[in-house]
């Protein structure tokens, strides 16, 4: 779906909360924030990291889009400017002092996706076998949700993290573990 009708339509769904038209705009662009980053950086985990507040930024910023202008160049230039914040936080070295204050977002639930009924389908020995295979954060993400069973909220208060970093952690991380259940 690259066509610009498909792609306005998918940003409009998304500015009213359709959670599906988060996740196949995240699969859409993916990619392409990855490597911009990963060129950046030239490190898989910190290309990883930013290209995840990228989206988070962007899911939370959604009605704030002009479709004037092109999703994907809105989405380069959030990560372009997480980027150059990382690098400036990585020179100074500094330790942020007010790490109680978060944002509440809310986001509901849906129904289970194709992602998520995979997933539920596959013996649980099995299915630990190929959540190994993921990142450790992915991992952590995996089993806070699936078999320890926190909400979002809760997931988010106990990695320390804003809750829409979270939902795309764990999109990606059922996008990734459903791509290794498929190949097996």
């Amino acid at each position: 779906m690259s066509d610009t009708k498909d792609i306005r339509l998918l940003i409009n769904q998304a500015k009213k909360g359709d959670q599906k038209a988060f996740n196949d705009l995240l699969n859409l662009y993916w990619k392409d924030v990855y490597r911009f980053q990963y060129n950046k950086c030239q490190d898989e985990d910190e290309a990883e990291d930013i290209t995840i507040k990228a989206f988070a930024k962007a899911f939370d910023k959604i009605d704030s889009f002009d479709d004037n202008f092109q999703f994907n160049t809105w989405l380069f230039t959030i990560s372009s400017n997480l980027y150059i914040d990382h690098l400036r936080k990585k020179k100074a070295e500094t330790v942020s002092i007010n790490k109680n204050h978060r944002e509440i977002h809310r986001i509901v639930d849906e129904d289970p996706t194709p992602s998520d009924k995979l997933i539920q389908e596959q013996n649980l020995a099995q299915l630990k076998a190929y959540i190994l295979q993921l990142k450790p954060h992915y991992q952590e993400v995996i089993n806070l949700r699936y078999f320890q069973e926190l909400s979002y909220k809760e997931m988010a208060e106990q990695l320390d993290e804003p809750m829409t970093n979270i939902k795309v952690k764990l999109l990606r991380a059922k996008k990734l573990l459903a791509e290794i259940i498929i190949k097996k």
